[in-house]
């Protein structure tokens, strides 16, 4: 027969386990929505470098098609000028992985803009130009450029893909306002402009 000294005992015992229950589930919840936030971010910043890194590609692979271009087409010398240019500033801007914003994406979208604007007319005057477009370095860096501006639109969309699931991750409830408590705020996508948006045209 249970005495009442016994079940006095047992109903503290029995609510510290409970609160103990809580206080783990609490305690996984959390770690874990917090550890889920930080992939994600992570996941977001790596889809950036690739982005960055296929914009990098296209950067050096422009002074050997100029220099190439040179040799048969001297005199279009604004054109090429225009290329390096624009070459220089779009290296020139970065954005930190850590403050994807509208108005960093947007200055950087710009600028690899203009140097696809500069290219394309680049493309253009190759036409004029028919020991030019059967050069085989021209020929095997065209490959190249337009391999990489194919490269480039995938690596956007992964990334804006990226950005889209990280963003619904920080804005849902409850998940909300664990995100608020610790600084994940909501990135920017990567929005190319026109002439960012269209490689260069590539005819062989």
């Amino acid at each position: 027969m249970e005495t009442k000294s016994s079940s006095i005992i047992r109903k503290p015992a029995f609510r510290i386990a409970i609160v103990a229950v809580v206080l783990i589930g609490l305690y996984a919840f959390f770690a874990g929505t917090y550890n889920r936030m930080v992939q994600l971010d992570e996941n977001v910043q790596g889809a950036w470098g690739q982005v960055e890194n296929q914009y990098q590609r296209r950067a050096d692979l422009i002074p050997n098609l100029v220099n190439t271009v040179k040799g048969y087409a001297a005199h279009e010398q604004a054109t090429l000028t225009a290329v390096i240019e624009a070459r220089a500033k779009a290296t020139q801007i970065t954005v930190d992985p850590n403050h994807l914003d509208e108005a960093a994406l947007k200055r950087f979208s710009a600028a690899q803009g203009e140097l696809s604007s500069a290219l394309g007319r680049l493309m253009a005057v190759s036409e004029s130009y028919p020991e030019l477009k059967a050069n085989e370095n021209f020929l095997m860096l065209q490959s190249q450029l337009e391999g990489t501006e194919n490269r480039i639109a995938v690596e956007r969309k992964r990334f804006n893909e990226a950005v889209q699931t990280y963003n619904l991750q920080i804005r849902r409830f409850p998940q909300a306002f664990l995100a608020n408590m610790f600084g994940f705020r909501e990135k920017a996508y990567f929005k190319a402009d026109e002439q960012a948006a269209t490689a260069p045209k590539v005819e062989f």
